[in-house]
């Protein structure tokens, strides 16, 4: 009688143990999907701050794309210190190919000027799992980087009138020449002069007039 209870007793508790198990397994593996669903998350939000930067990035190198620099003049030169001559001039075909270099595509490129918003859909999804549909979830995220001023344009001092003499001996007067003398930014406190008629690689004079840093 007792052997029988005892073998009862066993019987009945197998599918609890059974019932466990499955449970435990489920509960497994559905962690394993919110793992990959971060994963995913996470990759998709790396594929969007690159896009953001690489984007701002090109439109500040493009900055001086069109810009006749011997003809600008003060007030031009003040406004583009200020980042008011910024445009999104190839922006959103750099985020375009920054989310393809990491396997995701953009979604939507907004080059409001000084910032630049980018939203990202990773190629891959979560994966086939416990959870169903999971195969089509794509992750998704969103990045803004700003363009910042770093230079404000230093203003030319005032020349000062020569005293009159009395009897004044005529000269000819020079021709003004465009840029003379250099245009004097300060950036940082520090100066940086060019000279409109030589004014080297305008990519990196672009990058020391101008910041890009993500934003919220």
């Amino acid at each position: 009688m007792i052997r029988r209870r005892l073998r009862d007793d066993r019987g009945q508790a197998f599918p609890i143990y059974a019932v466990a198990i499955v449970g435990l397994l489920f509960a497994a593996l559905a962690f394993f999907v919110v793992g990959q669903a971060g994963v995913t998350r996470s990759n998709a939000q790396g594929a969007a701050d690159a896009a953001a930067l690489a984007a701002a990035g090109e439109a500040r190198d493009n900055v001086f794309l069109g810009l006749d620099l011997l003809n600008l003049k003060p007030t031009d030169w003040a406004k583009l210190a200020e980042g008011d001559l910024l445009t999104g001039k190839g922006a959103c075909g750099k985020a375009d190919e920054l989310a393809a270099l990491n396997d995701a595509t953009t979604a939507q490129c907004n080059a409001a000027i000084p910032v630049v918003t980018v939203r990202v859909r990773t190629n891959g999804t979560v994966g086939r799992s416990v959870v169903p549909g999971t195969e089509n979830v794509h992750g998704e995220a969103t990045a803004k980087a700003r363009i910042k001023p770093r230079c404000s344009l230093r203003s030319a001092p005032v020349p000062t009138p020569p005293t009159q003499t009395a009897d004044p001996t005529p000269a000819a007067s020079p021709s003004p020449s465009p840029g003379a003398g250099g245009v004097t930014f300060v950036c940082d406190g520090k100066p940086l002069t060019l000279d409109p008629a030589k004014p080297g690689p305008l990519t990196k004079l672009a990058r020391a007039l101008f910041t890009v840093r993500l934003v919220d």
